[in-house]
């Protein structure tokens, strides 16, 4: 590696200066896969920092995503120039879209060759994340590097928080720096009065209220505020298609159930409302061309997020963060006599297996969520399973015991579940994932047992990428390639990475397993064989 510039003693370095800021921000955990362009970012590494390794920059990131939202605060993340940042990128959408507030330092070769194309430079390294980030940067001078920190940090940290880059040049971190002061980070913005008394007025005329929740009410710890809102005007709350957070129990009586990504379904569901107030959620994500169905009622929208303010289609939108505005629209309510929407109707237990006959993924479901310590958190990534994982795995915390991807980007679901572990480490975590999407990243079990996280991998196997399937059936696709899968041998994958594993295929082997898998405090893998029949998405 060319060093370049040389440092008189006793001065504070780029690395020094950066170093005490991660310090005084309390992002000391650092989340990376090393190469040459990062020596000198990782040279001398102080004994209070900790330092994640995983095996690909996607699962890095991953990994990151989940422990920055569970800790509430931003990770940082250490990639390689180029093409570490490009295997990453998939996981950076998924944190954009999570929502998560990352800083990722990418290293990029030494300065005094990048006036050719050395070999790992990385061309145009600022352009590149762009636009799945809030902020991308590479700074002018090595001395800019510390402040330049500051202000991803600041970004990424700001609601609607979010993923930043910088690329920084191999011998920056050994150039001299001044201190830059670690200021706290921005807070909340409280709503427009008047326009939080017009939404206040809607609520209290209203007949048959509905609140829709998205991933920021969690995000922002405000689980509790809305149940309070949500109490007093006997709303009937619905998730919000494609959330990637819990952000309302949902045993509680007042939860109607979950919005679909298709136009007609979620209208029909909102059809009996004449006042819908959707609390940190775009109006409306959708992942299938329908026919529109009814009309919308009536909908204001609280979010922080100016650009999913500004698409929606229809409604009042009003910028505010979750709970500043969800606690003042609560003070502006008088009780209410409504009645309260009748309870949403749970689904029989599914049917047990059929002698020799394969488990459904309902069923396997259902067991998990029986086998649930109440301090569980559940990270998911079976998208052919979703309907099934709504109606027989309810998600009971009230805050930050679910996470799945909001992207639809696959690979999230192991290495989130390692990232969450790693954040909550007195509680357990079961990851369930579906066979495909867990071939994307299957390399963050080794993580996994590293770091000692105790977290139970369940791995439902039809066999076949069924989402994936069944969206080629509802839209008439014939004779698509690609969709079967099979002869994956999940136990000997996790067996070559030091974890223990075990094969179940009866309802017996289930039980006993989760059972024992939760309690074992260590990662155990489970690979779940279950019946490739599957029903439509939307």
């Amino acid at each position: 590696m060319t060093r370049s510039v040389v440092v008189a003693v006793g001065k504070p370095t780029v690395r020094d200066v950066t170093r005490d800021l991660m310090r005084k921000w309390g992002t000391t955990t650092v989340f990376g896969n090393p190469g040459s362009t990062e020596l000198a970012f990782l040279a001398d590494w102080p004994d209070d920092f900790r330092y994640v390794l995983g095996l690909q920059e996607s699962t890095v990131v991953a990994m990151a995503d989940a422990y920055a939202q569970f800790t509430g605060n931003a990770a940082v993340v250490n990639l390689h120039s180029s093409g570490g940042v490009g295997h990453a990128l998939g996981s950076v959408v998924t944190a954009y879209k999570n929502r998560s507030p990352l800083v990722i330092i990418a290293g990029q070769q030494s300065r005094s060759l990048l006036v050719g194309e050395p070999f790992l430079g990385a061309i145009e390294a600022a352009e590149f994340p762009k636009p799945y980030v809030k902020w991308s940067y590479q700074p002018a001078r090595a001395a800019d590097v510390p402040a330049a920190f500051a202000r991803a940090y600041h970004l990424a940290t700001q609601p609607p928080y979010g993923p930043t880059f910088l690329s920084v040049p191999a011998d920056d971190w050994d150039a001299e720096a001044a201190p830059v002061q670690a200021r706290p980070r921005v807070r909340g913005h409280a709503p427009d009065p008047e326009a939080l008394r017009e939404v206040a007025a809607a609520l209290t005329a209203s007949s048959r209220p509905a609140i829709v929740v998205g991933a920021s009410v969690d995000g922002d710890d405000a689980v509790e505020d809305v149940i309070a809102l949500a109490e007093r005007t006997r709303a009937a709350v619905f998730a919000a298609p494609m959330s990637s957070r819990c952000s309302f129990p949902e045993n509680h009586p007042l939860f109607a159930g979950f919005l679909q990504p298709a136009r007609h379904r979620l209208a029909e569901a909102l059809a009996e409302h004449d006042c819908v107030v959707v609390l940190g959620a775009p109006a409306f994500v959708y992942h299938v061309v329908t026919p529109d169905g009814p009309d919308l009622p009536q909908l204001y929208l609280i979010n922080d997020d100016e650009q999913a303010l500004a698409w929606a289609p229809t409604g009042t939108g009003l910028q505010a963060t979750p709970k500043l505005a969800i606690q003042q629209l609560t003070a502006l309510l008088p009780a209410t006599d409504r009645p309260a929407p009748a309870p949403r109707q749970t689904p029989p237990p599914p049917a047990p297996p059929s002698p020799h006959g394969q488990m459904s993924g309902a069923y396997v479901l259902d067991a998990i969520a029986k086998a649930l310590p109440d301090n569980a958190i559940v990270v998911e990534e079976a998208p052919s399973h979703r309907n099934d994982f709504h109606e027989y795995l309810p998600i009971t915390t009230r805050g930050r015991g679910f996470l799945t991807i909001a992207s639809g980007v696959l690979g999230y679901g192991l290495p989130g579940a390692v990232g969450a572990a790693l954040a909550e480490p007195n509680r357990p975590v079961v990851a369930i994932v579906g066979d495909g999407s867990s071939m994307y990243s299957i390399q963050a079990v080794w993580t996994a047992v590293r770091e000692h996280t105790p977290v139970t991998f369940v791995i439902l196997d039809n066999a076949q990428y069924g989402a994936l399937r069944s969206m080629a059936d509802s839209h008439g696709a014939a004779k698509v390639p690609g969709m079967e899968l099979g002869g994956l041998d999940f136990c000997a994958l996790a067996s070559g990475m030091g974890c223990s594993s075990r094969h179940v295929r009866t309802p017996e082997e289930l039980h006993e397993a989760l059972g024992a898998a939760i309690a074992s405090d260590q990662p155990v893998l489970l690979h779940v064989r279950v019946d490739p029949d599957y029903d439509a998405l939307y």
